[in-house]
């Protein structure tokens, strides 16, 4: 059997494996990285990002305004409901402004501010080209560094005695091998690609999931580690889960498939009901809750109808939306009951009182003695033509994972560090803020990265 040998190894490829690498790196240790995916798949479910959240005090090149540690915190809380460790959710919030100097060092480019319905100027920095490109900057600068990385390189079994990892085997290219190190860096993301373990957690329902990132986030490390003894954090159930066009790929549809005009109109499930208010608060707060909302729904599937006042107002979509002449004529062309949804849109116009509509704010347009209400953005369905999206629970990964401590240290084992979606769990609860999962895989990998140096050199 091969041998692979390093002072430190990176389980996985994404964003916080990379971090984890390149800081690691830096300390002068020896680095190798295992990516289970192929080179034309590396980066796991961050090539399909495009921001991460970052306080700061004032105006920067890549921010507006000021966004403080008490509000970043806030915001949080109100996601998650409380779910989350304050000390390692403040360290985040606190480390993330360095992020984007030391990102940059190693080629990281970002866009001006933006602005319009997204609502994440202030709050969240953009990537010149996206996560693929970002990605693509760390493997560059791995490259130049001398980090080695290994693909198709997925880990089957870890030898952990007296609370100390010693080795682990991987399938290299189809071919078993052995690797050893001073101390080993699980990055490797949660186990949303692993549809029976979704239907362990989920019953059922789980079969109409679609999984918007990478297939290759089985959660085989994960299972490993917790086997093994190391301390659980996080619910089976949560994950960040995102109301996406039903009409999407199986996996790796990306973030294209994300639909933004649910709060711009009303969202009906199967019976055309109305379920939940769709104006409840700005977007990149709310839009993580509703692919569990639409879990909930019969047979996983409910419907976006808006009308063409608000077309133009919102990202357009990757596919395009099923028009209609009229009410009658979208229930058809959504297969709904039409006397139902045209009495639910009859009631949802009576209720909706006049107001300063603006999509950019928290705007006066509400409805009043309607359940469940619409707080912001209540505009009568009344201009046609009409348009239809059909949506399905989305997951982009799940908070599962292994409990850490300030030093990223997985708890139960003396030398193995975790950084990323497989210790999210620690600071996500439940609910999600935009911008955040890569804002964790960055300052917890370079925390991963900086510790497992010491260690090695120890």
């Amino acid at each position: 059997m091969d041998q692979i040998t390093s002072d430190v190894i990176v389980v996985g490829g994404g964003n916080a494996a990379l971090c984890a690498a390149l800081t690691a790196r830096e300390a002068g240790v020896s680095v190798t990285v295992l990516e289970c995916a192929p080179p034309e798949y590396r980066g796991g479910n961050s090539r399909h990002t495009r921001n991460m959240r970052l306080m700061h005090a004032a105006p920067t090149d890549v921010l507006a305004e000021a966004y403080t540690e008490d509000e970043y915190f806030a915001d949080l809380v109100r996601v998650t409901g409380g779910r989350t460790a304050e000390d390692l959710a403040r360290l985040v919030i606190r480390e993330s402004p360095h992020a984007t100097a030391w990102m940059k060092s190693y080629g990281a480019r970002f866009q001006p501010p933006l602005g319009g319905t997204l609502h994440l100027g202030r709050t969240n920095a953009f990537f010149l080209g996206g996560g693929k490109a970002l990605m693509n900057t760390y493997y560059a600068a791995a490259q130049k560094h001398g980090i080695r990385v290994l693909y198709n390189a997925e880990v089957t079994d870890l030898n952990i005695r007296n609370g100390k990892f010693e080795r682990g085997t991987v399938q290299l290219d189809g071919q078993p091998a052995e690797f050893r190190a001073k101390v080993l860096v699980v990055a490797s993301g949660g186990f949303e690609s692993n549809l029976e373990w979704l239907e362990d957690a989920w019953g059922p329902a789980a079969r109409n999931f679609l999984i918007r990132g990478t297939p290759y986030n089985k959660g085989k490390v994960l299972r490993l580690l917790l086997d093994l003894g190391a301390e659980q954090i996080g619910d089976p159930k949560q994950c960040h889960a995102v109301a996406i066009d039903g009409r999407a790929p199986k996996f790796d549809g990306g973030i294209v498939t994300r639909l933004d005009c649910v709060p711009l109109g009303i969202v009906v499930n199967q019976d055309a009901e109305r379920f939940y208010d769709e104006g409840e608060d700005l977007w990149p707060k709310r839009y993580a809750i509703w692919g569990r909302l639409v879990a909930q729904q019969p047979d996983q599937i409910a419907y976006s109808i808006i009308d063409s006042k608000v077309v133009g107002r919102y990202i357009p979509s990757v596919f395009p939306p099923i028009p209609a002449s009229s009410i009658g004529g979208m229930a058809a062309a959504l297969n709904l009951p039409a006397g139902k949804l045209e009495a639910t849109i009859c009631e949802f116009n009576r209720a909706a009182r006049p107001g300063s509509f603006d999509h950019t704010i928290l705007d006066d347009c509400r409805t009043e003695e309607l359940t469940p209400p619409k707080s912001h953005w209540a505009q009568r369905i009344d201009t046609p033509p009409f348009y239809g999206y059909p949506l399905r629970p989305g997951i982009t990964f799940t908070y599962l994972g292994v409990r850490v401590n300030e030093r990223a240290e997985v708890q139960g084992f003396r030398n193995i560090f975790a950084a990323g979606e497989i210790m999210a769990g620690n600071i996500i609860g439940q609910g999600y803020l935009a911008g955040l999962g890569m804002t964790i895989g960055t300052v917890f990998g370079r925390i991963a990265g900086r510790e497992a140096a010491l260690a090695a050199a120890r």
